[in-house]
C-alpha cells in the first residue's frame, strides 16, 4: 500500500477511525499514521486482528491506542472517549467508518441503531475532545447516499436507509460543528471491491459485483477508497460537505 499523505503532515495529530480492526478502516488508519497521526484503532471483536495492527504501525514512530467499543452502547462509547483522553488528552480526527445491518442474528432495528442513532452518539460523546480546527468524516456508499432517488437491492435496503438516516442526522450538526471550528464530510463510495458489504451482497445477488463493475467502468478496491477518505480529514471541506468517489452516472441527484 503506497502512502498518499506526505510523511510528517499530520505529526501531533491524533486521529481515530471507528471499525478501524480490518477492511477500509484498518487501511484508513495506516495512511493517517503514515502521514504521522497517533492513532486510536476502534474494533468491537476483533482484538488480536486491532492489536497486531497497532504493533505494525508503532513501527511507524508513532502512538497506537487499540479500544475496543460497541457502539450501539453509550457506555462503552464513553469508556473509550475516556481512554482517549487519558492516552491523547484530545482528538485531530474523527472517521465515522463502522456500519452494518447485514449480519445475521441481529434484532430487527439494529441497522438504524448502529447507522444511525450510534453515530450522532459517538459525534456527541466525542465533541469535547474535537480541538479546534479538527475534522469529522462519516463514511457512506452511493447505494445508501442516493437512496431517495435511485433504488438499490433489495436485501441492501435497510441498511442504505439507516444509512441515510445517519448521514442526514449528522449533517443537522454542521451549524453546530462549523461554530466550533469542526469541519464535516461526507464520503460516499461506489461499491467497493473486497468489502464485507460487497460480498454478502454478492451471496444474495450472485453476479452483483461484476454487473456493477461493468456498469461503472470501475470499482475501488478497499486500499483505493480509504486512500480518499484519509485525504478527506485533511482536504479542504467541500461547499456541500460531500465528497463522492466512483461513478455516479448511475445515480440520480438528490
Amino acid at each position: 500500500m503506497s502512502q498518499l499523505l506526505p510523511a510528517g503532515s499530520l505529526s501531533g495529530k491524533t486521529a481515530l477511525v471507528t471499525g478501524s480492526s480490518r477492511g477500509i478502516g484498518a487501511d484508513t488508519v495506516r495512511y493517517l499514521a503514515q502521514a504521522g497521526a497517533n492513532v486510536v484503532i476502534n474494533f468491537r471483536n476483533k482484538a488480536p486482528r486491532a492489536e497486531k495492527l497497532a504493533a505494525e504501525l508503532r513501527e511507524l514512530g508513532v502512538e497506537a491506542l487499540v479500544v475496543g467499543a460497541d457502539l450501539t452502547d453509550p457506555e462503552s462509547v464513553q469508556a473509550m472517549f475516556r481512554a482517549v483522553e487519558d492516552a491523547f488528552g484530545g482528538l485531530d480526527i474523527l472517521v465515522l467508518n463502522a456500519s452494518g445491518g447485514m449480519e445475521g442474528g441481529m434484532a430487527e432495528d439494529y441497522a438504524l441503531k448502529l447507522n444511525r442513532d450510534a453515530q450522532v452518539n459517538v459525534l456527541e460523546t466525542a465533541l469535547p475532545l474535537l480541538r479546534d480546527g479538527s475534522r469529522v468524516v462519516f463514511v457512506t456508499s452511493h447505494q445508501a447516499h442516493f437512496i431517495r432517488t435511485t433504488p438499490t437491492m433489495d436485501a441492501y435496503v435497510p441498511v442504505a436507509l439507516s444509512k441515510r438516516a445517519g448521514e442526514d442526522a449528522l449533517r443537522e450538526r454542521i451549524p453546530e460543528l462549523t461554530e466550533r471550528g469542526i469541519g464535516f464530510v461526507v464520503v460516499s463510495g461506489d461499491m467497493i471491491e473486497g468489502t464485507i458489504t460487497a460480498t454478502l451482497l454478492e451471496r444474495v445477488n450472485p453476479g452483483a459485483i461484476a454487473s456493477r463493475r461493468e456498469e461503472a467502468g470501475k470499482l475501488y478496491n478497499v486500499a483505493e477508497f480509504a486512500a480518499e477518505v484519509a485525504q478527506a480529514a485533511v482536504d479542504p471541506v467541500p461547499d456541500d460537505n460531500t465528497r463522492l468517489v466512483g461513478d455516479t452516472g448511475s445515480f440520480a441527484g438528490e
